[in-house]
């Protein structure tokens, strides 16, 4: 007798109409315009700075003798720091936005760049366009976004969470090495891994397998010629420094739903939107305003300060800085360890004038389909 399967977890009948912020609709198209100028100086910034930090920390490195330690040693730890906080957001923050097609005029331009912060990352980059639409159309609904499920819970506890905050820690590397070289052979694992990929799509799982494979061919041929021509730390800077120091990415990325309300058709009170500095925003490209951002998909990340100057009115409060950020959002977490049913419900304004748009509106905005 043949045993029947379980019902899977996700769903794919979901439909929610989205309440928008009301903008004047030439502003918006305006916004919305794409630039090779914003997306070259953004990326390249983006790779000079890591690429300058590594080759500060390979400089620093060469230059470790008993004789120079007492000097060249802290630098190298000061160099190898700046280099894995900048290498930490070579996968998400780049491969969001490139995913959504919006930095670049040149779309060929767009999709180079996003394999290059891919594959420096070690990011999913196949997986993820078919995880953020959905992320997109149903966001943090329970039965349908596999991307974020709420509530989140997290730990300052543990030497392994600060080792991996503000070093590195081995573990994280050995888990990505595995999970890459897992997917690369053909093992499709996770309930929403599977959701995204079904057995019937063939053509699907072969992209996602192949991507895998050749970010770990890649990384093994980069390892190879440096280690045969004596450069053997290049490795730890280039194949392994996107694992190091995540303290920054926490503290930018962790923000943008949790503690937040799921199964809500409105993005102001399930998603958070934050200020912060010039350094932090540039490396996260600007996702900090990470509500607008859902509301209006299609407007590029260096437009986002002047779309959220344009809908402010019809906004909750935002806090300014990540210091305001991570206190309101500790007295969150710490409230919702004393009740697991509460979710914080940010102030709307007294009168929202908005429209809506559908799921579908979304997706389409997103530019998330395609190659």
């Amino acid at each position: 007798m043949e045993t029947p399967k379980t019902q899977p977890r996700f769903r794919k009948d979901g439909k929610v109409n989205w309440y928008r912020c009301r903008i004047d609709k030439d502003l918006l198209a305006e916004l919305k315009r794409t630039s090779d100028w914003h997306g070259y100086s953004q990326a390249l910034g983006h790779l000079g700075m890591w690429f300058a930090t590594g080759c500060l920390s390979y400089l620093a490195f060469r230059n470790v003798t008993a004789a120079t330690a007492y000097w060249s040693v802290p630098l190298l730890l000061a160099a190898l720091f700046a280099h894995g906080t900048v290498g930490a957001f070579m996968g998400g923050s780049p491969c969001h936005e490139l995913s959504h097609k919006t930095p670049f005029k040149n779309k060929k331009a767009n999709e180079f760049f996003f394999k290059v912060f891919a594959f420096f990352g070690w990011f999913d980059r196949v997986g993820y366009r078919p995880s953020h639409i959905r992320h997109h159309q149903l966001t943090v609904y329970h039965d349908y976004d596999g991307e974020v499920v709420l509530p989140l819970h997290m730990s300052f506890k543990g030497w392994k969470f600060w080792l991996g905050m503000l070093a590195w820690n081995p573990m994280t590397t050995w888990y990505t090495f595995k999970t890459f070289y897992r997917r690369a052979t053909g093992r499709v694992e996770g309930e929403w891994v599977e959701f995204l990929f079904p057995e019937n799509n063939e053509l699907a799982r072969r992209k996602f397998r192949n991507w895998h494979a050749f970010v770990l061919v890649g990384h093994a041929a980069l390892a190879a010629v440096f280690i045969a021509t004596g450069h053997w730390f290049l490795v730890m800077l280039f194949s392994i420094g996107s694992h190091c120091c995540h303290w920054l990415t926490f503290l930018t990325g962790v923000p943008q739903h949790i503690g937040l309300k799921p199964d809500v058709p409105d993005h102001r009170l399930c998603c958070r939107t934050f200020t912060c500095g010039w350094l932090p925003g540039f490396l996260y490209w600007n996702m900090q305003y990470h509500a607008d951002h859902h509301m209006f998909p299609a407007v590029p990340f260096f437009n986002l300060p002047k779309l959220h100057a344009a809908i402010r009115h019809d906004m909750p409060p935002v806090p300014h800085g990540l210091r305001a950020t991570w206190k309101e959002i500790r007295a969150i977490v710490k409230r919702q360890q004393e009740d697991p049913g509460y979710y914080y419900v940010p102030p709307l304004p007294g009168e929202s004038e908005g429209t809506h748009a559908g799921d579908e509106v979304l997706e389409r905005e997103a530019a998330l389909t395609g190659a």
